[in-house]
């Protein structure tokens, strides 16, 4: 009989614990570029995200499966399971904002290009919620990893795709055009859909709670771009962000955009 593995074998805590690399030099602690205090914590904010954000790409295609096997259960679970998540990604932000805009200004240039633009993975969960665009993918390298990954999931249904062959395997009548829709097209509002929705929502009380939790979660994606939004404001004010990007200016034009009209359009008919 083989050895157990230990508690930190099992989670490679050596080599987690071990990624927290600052840009500084610890060893020279006079040098100008020794590692300043708060980097570390925006390291590990970050880091952190990028295992929920792989967490809720994992839970989200269970949703897609649970879906296509009409596992109503199922769903509803994952779906509680992906708002707890995000709940916790909102509450993270209040961790970071306990740093002050000198604090990160201290260690905010070692970043170079480096920006939250680069996070595959986000770019990759907004994909698998249907927020499709080609220009997301341009930022990637040709023949890395992230790019094939990105399209990939731009090629593939999305889960409002999967949510609508849901409802038409419950037996709602989707035309034809909506089941058969370009999957690389973003997500769209559809007057024939709205009818389905209204249908559920007054008719059957199981599928309209999927309806709720998909506008809960649609609605938690919205809550921590907003809070996102929030703490940029608060660190840098209105300089440019990294990467190139605008900062905040930009990150406000994602704002209040719904992944799932249909599900908000419906709600002055119910």
């Amino acid at each position: 009989m083989g050895r157990t593995r230990t508690y930190s074998e099992y989670l490679k805590l050596d080599e987690l614990l071990s990624l927290q690399v600052q840009s500084g030099k610890p060893d020279e602690p006079d040098d100008p570029a020794a590692p300043e205090h708060d980097e570390m914590l925006f390291i590990v904010i970050h880091q952190v995200y990028e295992l929920w954000f792989k967490e809720i790409l994992h839970e989200l295609d269970y949703l897609s499966h649970s879906f296509h096997d009409k596992r109503t259960p199922t769903a509803l679970h994952t779906l509680k399971r992906v708002l707890t998540i995000l709940k916790t990604l909102v509450g993270q932000i209040d961790v970071l904002e306990t740093m002050t805009p000198l604090q990160f200004t201290s260690f905010r240039d070692r970043l170079a290009s480096a920006s939250g633009f680069e996070s595959a993975q986000f770019r990759e969960l907004e994909f698998v919620l249907g927020h499709k665009r080609l220009e997301a993918i341009e930022r990637f390298p040709r023949e890395s990893p992230a790019r094939a990954t990105l399209e990939r999931r731009y090629g593939e249904p999305s889960l409002w795709n999967a949510f609508l062959n849901y409802l038409a395997n419950h037996g709602y009548e989707l035309p034809a055009e909506v089941l058969a829709r370009d999957v690389t097209e973003p997500t769209a509002e559809s007057a024939a859909v709205q009818a389905v929705l209204i249908d559920v929502y007054r008719n059957n009380s199981t599928l309209a709670q999927v309806c709720e939790r998909l506008v809960d979660m649609d609605e938690g994606i919205q809550e921590w771009r907003y809070r996102h939004i929030k703490m940029v404001q608060r660190t840098i004010g209105t300089k440019h962000g990294t990467g190139g990007s605008s900062g905040a200016a930009y990150l406000q034009t994602t704002l209040f955009k719904a992944l799932f009209p249909d599900l908000w359009a419906i709600r002055a008919e119910l």
